[in-house]
């Protein structure tokens, strides 16, 4: 594996440097770094930058308005958006529901949706997760039963991040009940206005409002918003699943964390010395830098196959269960390093309108709530549990 960069990628490397220092918003950024979740408008007015340059969808080909980067581009660019703290775009959208769109869905539903997603048009959520139905995905229970050129919906799917604000969502819904459970799913794509939907908040550990239940009663879904053949969406659900596992490692994310990190132990005071020589937090610091540096070198060995030509089976597992115990090692070194400042906490919103600030220094606002809410990375986008039974069966075949 070659991890020499050419003159071009370099040059590439300044190209990508020089935009973000131009161009991202500084109220993006600095909600992107300290953890804070992003506001609709910011993300979207982000996103338009992003499509307005050209780089709205790394991943996607070129026809559809892809970047046309080599692996080695995109991967220098992934470092650089998150060594500047500039967020990604909204998955939901580019990186989960467009590939499959482009990939299964049939012209006029590419001609319609793929524009609209990469001017960011539409704010997409995903409806996956029921009750019961978590890692177990293939058991869901949301069922469509056709009618004549529409489909009726009745069901509840639940965790659904930012469907409050979204404008659309992709669903796997149950439409043969006599099937095997993967036999019998299809993949509808469903407007949020539709009559019949409901959607109810779900406060996280964060105090923060992000994740929903969405209710669907009687909602009529036209045929036409199908991806693909009827019964057969599971398999474009293990595709998505593919992609955003591999999203969730957030190496570049956790790496600027640990910049962020050693500066807030060079501020911090422990025994009347800076954190940063206490030998106990080094200690911590080192062994999570050497993990992520071994999970950044998977991760570019596994590039390097793709590069190559090979075929990655469930080695995205493996980068979504070390990204998402690294990201909460780190969190929670945050936190400890904050020491009596990191215990303060009251969700965003209740500073609305306050005239006092915030407890502690400037910068302990915010790695609470990035702590509180990635009690989860361990388990969205299927539990670490389940991905290792994945791996042990895919790769070690156990």
């Amino acid at each position: 594996m070659d991890l020499s960069f050419s003159k071009e990628d370099l040059a590439f490397r300044d190209e990508v440097r020089e935009f973000l220092a131009t161009s991202l918003p500084a109220d993006v950024k600095d909600r992107c770094d300290r953890g804070l979740h992003p506001t609709k408008e910011g993300q979207v007015r982000w996103q338009k930058i992003l499509n307005e340059k050209g780089w709205m969808a790394p991943n996607w080909p070129k026809e559809y308005g892809g970047t046309g980067w080599t692996i080695t581009q995109k991967y220098i660019a992934a470092h650089e958006f998150g060594h500047a703290s500039a967020p990604i775009a909204l998955p939901f959208g580019v990186s989960m529901v467009g590939p499959v769109i482009y990939t299964f869905g049939n012209q006029e539903q590419k001609d319609y949706y793929l524009p609209r997603i990469l001017n960011s048009d539409d704010w997409w959520c995903q409806g996956y997760s029921e009750p019961g139905s978590g890692s177990d995905l293939a058991s869901l229970q949301t069922k469509a039963v056709r009618d004549g050129d529409h489909y009726i919906v009745n069901g509840q799917k639940i965790w659904t991040s930012f469907a409050h604000l979204a404008d659309m969502i992709f669903c796997l819904v149950r439409t043969d009940s006599s099937a095997k459970q993967q036999e019998g799913i299809s993949f509808l794509l469903i407007d949020m206005k539709t009559p019949g939907i409901t959607v109810k908040p779900i406060i996280g550990l964060d105090m923060e409002h992000s994740l929903n239940e969405v209710f669907f009663e009687d909602v009529r879904v036209p045929v036409k918003n199908r991806i693909g053949e009827e019964n057969k969406g599971w398999t474009y659900a293990k595709f998505l699943l593919g992609n955003e596992r591999t999203g969730i490692a957030r190496i570049a994310r956790s790496k600027r964390q640990v910049e962020r990190l050693k500066e807030i132990a060079k501020a911090e005071r422990s025994g009347g010395r800076p954190l940063a020589e206490d030998s106990d937090f080094s200690n911590k610091l080192s062994r999570i830098e050497v993990d992520l540096m071994a999970l950044e070198y998977t991760e570019l060995r596994y590039l390097s196959m793709i590069a190559s030509g090979k075929q990655l089976s469930a080695e995205p597992s493996l980068l979504k269960i070390k990204g998402s115990e690294i990201q909460q090692r780190l969190t929670e070194l945050l936190v400890e390093s904050l020491g009596m400042y990191g215990v303060p906490y009251e969700p965003e919103r209740s500073y609305a309108g306050r005239n006092e600030a915030p407890v502690g220094p400037d910068y302990a606002h915010g790695p609470m709530a990035e702590h509180l809410y990635l009690r989860a990375a361990t388990i969205y986008g299927g539990s670490n549990e389940i991905q290792r039974n994945i791996i042990s069966k895919m790769v070690l075949g156990l």
